[in-house]
């Protein structure tokens, strides 16, 4: 692996790993984001973070990173309807309309990020 691809790879499994820590610190906020017709949200938003922390991980081993980046391609595609019910349930805590619309395709290229890792 080339110097620029393994910046990319701690990059991104660094990402993850915050991403997973931040869900037990501010829970409220991923809370929010939940749509109704998901049940337990807590333990969802709980179980979600410690998915993220161990998927950023196992980016980290060569003998983990290709189940690790297919792990993060279904969390974010499982995650993409939180994220518009967010962009659509936008509260004056949330960042800008524009942000949350801003992320929405900005998934597309986390997935494909992810992939270059498979």
């Amino acid at each position: 692996m080339s110097e620029s691809i393994i910046v990319s790879l701690y990059f991104m499994a660094t990402l993850y790993v915050l991403a997973g820590i931040l869900h037990f610190v501010l829970p409220k906020f991923y809370l929010r984001i939940i749509p109704p017709y998901i049940p337990y949200p807590k333990f969802v938003v709980y179980l979600s973070g410690l998915i993220e922390i161990i998927l950023g991980a196992a980016l980290l081993f060569p003998e983990t990173r290709r189940l690790g980046a297919w792990g993060i391609i279904l969390l974010l595609i499982a995650v993409f309807p939180a994220n518009i019910y967010h962009f659509q349930s936008r509260r004056k805590k949330d960042p800008p309309k524009w942000v949350l619309l801003l992320r929405l395709p900005l998934q597309f290229a986390l997935i494909y990020w992810a992939y270059l890792f498979v």
